[in-house]
């Protein structure tokens, strides 16, 4: 039996509705290689009913099997292939003579996703890094006190980020990021995802001060004040143009006001926004906690803060024992929020959740900080999303909600909580150890992982089994980030961060041909391609805080991003990059190839990151395309550059006979069926 030619998956070539008369149907397909004569039974988890499948067509290279159930809200399932005395098992994993109960097919009615985002390409901004535009709102220096030292203005945007790099602003702004609207539509971005913008002390923003403004010192300024800290300054008493600057309320409306330009700006340009929501926890100077005494000492009239009044109405919003509360990790900057507490906390973050997708704000969906962290428990944790995504989708129904998350999300993607997440082990951790032999922070290497195409296959799979296929297609597929080593220096091999090695070591010894890979795999793979500002340009950086440096304006890898633009333009092009089934073609030394299919569409990915050319026959039976096809290469990369030239093969006897060369990556895609 052909193994290799079984597949089914949950996009709609294999799971659709039939509308009789009376009632609907529940159509599931599987397809089977056309000489092999098994017995194939659905096989409900729920209950173990089976129903036997019958073929209902064939193509060229396949018969197709279905088994039409009743209509139901919620159906988990998987197929059993019987041929003779031997029983295979077929999931989202794939084949295996095992059931792998952690990988089965999911059927769930009322889980949709908004169409826009599956498989959108989107662009991450760190605000603070990515383009200074108003030099009136900069944070100046000693303006506060943050983590036990005064804040800096950094004059020189290319300096290098220090190892205590959380005080320390460039001045990016809402602004800078007007100004580089059409930057970004050229580039093809579909969404930018903010990191926070709310009012915070730190330049990362993860420590919420106001959840209801965007933070003037990257909005506007209106009205400032005099008064910075002294030498003798040990606390934030007399920070009076930081308290100005962050409680006035005509510098918070500004702000806000920009905001809502920017998101016009960008919807009219075709490109959604995404914000960062920060729900975990606050920061301690957060209005309700007030610890650092700024609302104490605004001019506008904010109520008692938790920290400084037992009778504050905030108070059941933290975990106070005595004078002191819990942080999140112990660090007393980040109290945790004490939701099971408080009814009242609960009801204010639903309103924060919704207030900026409706208008005028009208952001596109949130990505959530430390998601499952969230709460004291494991159960109220996936009550409060709950809670969230239906007060979130009450007021936007087309928002995405997105987390972060490490490990299995299978909890929290039932169709009640989150629709992706930032898929770290279905895209990045996969992706790293392949290309690069590295983890995602750079912390260790593994060069037996490097060029393993079993052990990618295997990640990827293991990862993509655990979700929704629609819940990967929108879920964030990045490179890098802000929290994890950019990925160009991970080329180099370097193991480490800027406090065992310089700045500049990051940028030594790079291989652009690894980059170029990397990018081919990033459009090309399930899920929305997420790319990190400056990434498309070369920027280099170990991990956090290295990896959050200034986008080098002016100095480019002009023709790095040009690559970056033919693939992004092949990904909006060819809607099987961003919807289209995920189909294992060879799994060799070094090499790796993979289909994406829709329909009668066909996009063909090959990866070579070995040291020599090798011959291989890509079986283009198993993509459906028939024989005598054509199928163009259309952009590949080696290590010398890339080539945009087209060159048409044709399908022969359902293989394509090609030789690549050493560290190449090639797109090839259907030009008819």
């Amino acid at each position: 039996m052909n193994i290799e030619g079984i597949f089914s998956d949950e996009t709609n070539e294999y799971v659709s509705i039939q509308s009789l008369k009376n009632r609907q149907n529940i159509r599931i397909q599987i397809r089977i290689f056309k000489d092999d004569k098994p017995d194939i039974i659905l096989v409900n988890h729920q209950d173990n009913s089976e129903v036997v499948m019958s073929k209902l067509h064939s193509s060229e290279y396949f018969d197709f099997y279905y088994a039409d159930l009743e209509d139901r809200d919620y159906l988990k399932y998987y197929f059993k292939i019987i041929d003779g005395e031997r029983t295979l098992f077929f999931t989202r994993f794939g084949v295996t003579d095992y059931l792998k109960e952690d990988a089965l097919f999911e059927y769930n009615k009322g889980f949709t996703l908004p169409d826009w985002a599956k498989g959108a390409l989107m662009y991450q901004i760190f605000i603070v890094r990515f383009n200074r535009g108003d030099e009136t709102n900069d944070v100046v220096d000693d303006e506060y006190i943050y983590i036990g030292l005064p804040v800096k203005h950094k004059e020189n945007w290319d300096e290098y980020p220090s190892n205590f790099d959380v005080g320390y602003f460039y001045g990016g702004d809402l602004a800078g990021v007007l100004q580089k609207l059409d930057y970004l539509k050229d580039f093809g971005v579909e969404v930018i995802y903010f990191n926070p913008l709310f009012v915070s002390p730190s330049n990362h923003k993860y420590d919420t001060q106001d959840y209801d403004y965007i933070d003037p010192h990257i909005g506007v300024i209106v009205e400032d004040a005099d008064g910075v800290l002294g030498e003798d300054d040990t606390d934030n008493k007399n920070a009076t143009k930081y308290v100005k600057r962050v409680t006035c309320k005509k510098n918070l409306e500004a702000s806000n006001e920009l905001f809502i330009r920017l998101v016009e700006e960008a919807h009219k340009r075709n490109i959604k926004v995404i914000i960062d929501g920060v729900f975990n926890h606050c920061g301690s100077f957060n209005k309700w906690m007030d610890k650092e005494g700024i609302y104490k000492r605004a001019e506008d009239k904010y109520p008692e803060c938790a920290y400084w009044s037992k009778e504050s109405e905030f108070r059941p919003y933290f975990n106070f024992i005595g004078n002191e509360y819990d942080g999140w990790w112990g660090h007393d900057t980040l109290p945790k929020l004490y939701y099971e507490n408080s009814k009242k906390l609960i009801d204010e973050v639903l309103g924060i959740a919704k207030k900026w997708v409706s208008p005028p704000f009208n952001v596109d969906g949130w990505r959530l900080d430390v998601a499952a962290d969230l709460g004291y428990s494991h159960e109220f944790n996936h009550r409060f999303w709950a809670m969230f995504r239906s007060a979130v989708k009450s007021a936007n129904k087309n928002a995405v909600i997105l987390a972060e998350h490490y490990g299995d999300p299978s909890f929290w993607l039932d169709g009640k909580c989150w629709d992706g997440v930032m898929n770290y082990d279905g895209f990045m951790e996969p992706v790293s150890w392949f290309l690069a032999g590295l983890e995602k922070h750079s912390d260790r290497a593994d060069m037996n992982l490097k060029g393993n195409s079993d052990a990618f296959f295997l990640m990827l799979n293991n990862a993509l089994g655990k979700m929704p296929y629609d819940c990967a297609l929108v879920s964030m597929i990045q490179l890098s980030n802000h929290d994890h080593s950019r990925f160009l220096p991970k080329t180099n091999g370097i193991v480490g961060r800027i406090n065992t090695h310089k700045s500049e070591d990051a940028s030594s010894g790079v291989k652009l041909e690894v980059m170029r890979q990397a990018i081919m795999m990033q459009v090309t793979l399930p899920g929305a391609p997420t790319v990190y500002y400056g990434d498309e340009v070369g920027v280099c950086g170990f991990t956090d805080p290295d990896s959050r440096r200034t986008y080098p304006w002016g100095h480019e890898n002009l023709e790095l991003l040009e690559y970056h633009r033919y693939m992004n333009r092949w990904h909006k092009v060819r809607k099987e990059l961003k919807t289209g089934s995920l189909i294992k073609l060879i799994s060799a030394a070094g090499a790796v190839c993979y289909a994406r299919v829709l329909k009668d569409n066909v996009s063909v990915i090959v990866i070579n990151t070995g040291e020599y050319a090798k011959k291989i026959d890509i079986p283009l039976y198993l993509t459906g395309m028939r024989d005598n096809a054509i199928i163009s290469r259309v952009i590949y990369t080696n290590g010398t550059g890339y080539n945009v030239g087209r060159v048409t093969y044709e399908n022969d006897n359902g293989y394509l006979n090609m030789e690549i060369e050493p560290h190449s990556g090639y797109l090839l895609v259907s030009e008819n069926l």
